[in-house]
């Protein structure tokens, strides 16, 4: 019987989600590598963060997102896993709202951390 648990996340981007691991200070290997759980178990995931314990965390591509995988009895963490996934989803969508702005021509204007953790942005756009 498998002890890995898949959460589902709404992670579509693996550069994205690779930057938000680096901003928060998260050692991360890129893959397919394996996730390695509970009696030798593995899975095949995309990003993959090796705990000490050596149970690992990872980042597996189902088809249509980035779930997390991990035998979570086993998670050795600083955050909760849903405060882990809070964190990595905020920053995530940081990195993501950067990339199509940047595409579409604009540029951050102001950019404001506010105390509740929120990120305030501000972005513009010169047309000729």
């Amino acid at each position: 019987m498998s002890h890995f648990s898949n959460i589902k996340t709404q992670i579509r981007n693996v550069v994205s989600l690779q930057a938000a691991l680096s901003d928060l200070g998260v050692d991360w290997k890129s893959g397919p590598r394996s996730v390695r759980g509970y009696q030798g178990q593995t899975r095949t995931a995309e990003v993959v963060i090796e705990q000490d314990n050596d149970y690992d965390i990872g980042f597996s591509w189902n088809g249509n997102e980035y779930e997390l995988v991990a035998d979570l009895q086993y998670w050795q963490q600083p955050l909760s896993v849903d405060g882990f996934l809070n964190r990595v989803t905020q920053r995530y969508a940081y990195h993501t709202v950067m990339q199509e702005t940047a595409k579409q021509g604009f540029q951050v204007a102001e950019q404001q951390q506010n105390q509740d953790g929120s990120i305030r942005l501000v972005v513009q756009r010169w047309s000729a």
